[in-house]
C-alpha cells in the first residue's frame, strides 16, 4: 500500500496531505517551503540525497498539465521505497545525488481547474473574464492572477511580451514584467541558491523533450537526452521559437541541462485513465536523470 494517494482530484491539499505522508514514511524525505502562491498556498519542495551531483525536477508549472504532480509523486515514492529495501541502484544514487522536486509550481491554478472560480476569492471576477467566461476550467494554465508562470523567466522575455496576450488570459500572458509572480519568483530563487546541475521541468502534452536554447546548451545535453530518449521513447526536439521559459533561463544563465518534458499524448488535460501509461516513460527518465 502506497503512502501517496493518486487521484483524478489532485489539488494542493491533496498534494500536502501525501507529502507530509512521505515524508513521515521515509525520514529522509525532507520538506521545505519555498514560498507561497498567490492566495497563500505553500510551494513544497522535498529533498533526497547527500551526493554531489544536484538535480530538480518540477510539475505543474500549468493548471491543466496538473497530472505531472502526482506522476513526479509516485516516482518520489518508488524511489523511497527502492532505498528503504537496500536496492543497489537507489542506494547508488542516494549517495551520489541530493534531489530536489517541486511537484506542484502553480497551486492556485491547479484549485481553480479542480473547483472553479469559487477558490479565486479577491481573483473571482479576474479570472471569469480571462476565461472568456466558460463554465469550466479545463483550458486553463496560468495562475490565479491569468499569468503564464512558464512565460515569466528572464529569457527573451520582451518577445513574448511583445507577440502574447496583453492581458491576463487563460494561458499565455507573460505579465507586466519578469517574475512578477510569487510563484515564477520562488522556483526562480530556489535555483540560484541550489546551483542545480541539471533541471527537468514536467509539462504534458507531447512525448517530446526539448533540450536546447539558443545553442547554449552544454554539448553534452544531446547524449543525454539521447538516454532519455531510449528509455522513454520521447522524442528530443532541439529548439522551438518559444522563450522567458524556466528551462530556457536555466540554460541561458547557467549553461548546463534544462529540460522540458511533455509527458504523454492528446489534448490538455491528459485523461486519469492514462496515468500508469504515463507513469512506466517518466520514472526511467527521472532515474536517469540522477544517474548520468
Amino acid at each position: 500500500m502506497g503512502a501517496i494517494t493518486l487521484t483524478k482530484l489532485y489539488d494542493s491539499e491533496q498534494l500536502k496531505h501525501d507529502i507530509y505522508k512521505l515524508s513521515e514514511h521515509y525520514d529522509f524525505i525532507k520538506v521545505h517551503t519555498i514560498g507561497y502562491s498567490v492566495l497563500g498556498e505553500p510551494l513544497l519542495e522535498l529533498k533526497i540525497g547527500e551526493g554531489d551531483k544536484r538535480v530538480h525536477w518540477n510539475g505543474a508549472f500549468h493548471a491543466n498539465e496538473w497530472i505531472t504532480t502526482p506522476l513526479l509523486l509516485k516516482v518520489v515514492e518508488e524511489y523511497a521505497e527502492g532505498i528503504i529495501h537496500g536496492r543497489q541502484l537507489e542506494k547508488e544514487l542516494f549517495s551520489s545525488t541530493r534531489l530536489s522536486v517541486v511537484p506542484m509550481v502553480n497551486p492556485d491554478g491547479v484549485n481553480l481547474f479542480m473547483h472553479g472560480s469559487e477558490i479565486a476569492k479577491a481573483y473571482k471576477d479576474l479570472v471569469n473574464k480571462a476565461n472568456h467566461n466558460h463554465v469550466n476550467f479545463t483550458s486553463w494554465k496560468a495562475n490565479i492572477r491569468g499569468v503564464d508562470l512558464n512565460n515569466q523567466f528572464p529569457a527573451h522575455w520582451e518577445v513574448e511580451k511583445q507577440r502574447k496576450p496583453q492581458d491576463p488570459n487563460f494561458r499565455d500572458y507573460p505579465g507586466e514584467k519578469p517574475l512578477s509572480e510569487p510563484e515564477s519568483k520562488a522556483i526562480y530563487d530556489l535555483t540560484q541558491k541550489s546551483s542545480f546541475h541539471r533541471v527537468l521541468a514536467f509539462h504534458s502534452q507531447g512525448e517530446v523533450i526539448y533540450w536546447g536554447y539558443q545553442n547554449k546548451e552544454p554539448s553534452q545535453a544531446k547524449s543525454i537526452v539521447g538516454a532519455f530518449q531510449a528509455v522513454s521513447g520521447y522524442e528530443p526536439v532541439h529548439t522551438i521559437d518559444s522563450y522567458a521559459g524556466y528551462k530556457d533561463w536555466f540554460i541561458q544563465d547557467y549553461k548546463r541541462e534544462g529540460y522540458t518534458v511533455e509527458v504523454g499524448k492528446g489534448i490538455n488535460p491528459l485523461p486519469w485513465s492514462t496515468f500508469n501509461d504515463h507513469l512506466k516513460k517518466v520514472k526511467p527518465i527521472c532515474f536517469k536523470s540522477m544517474e548520468m
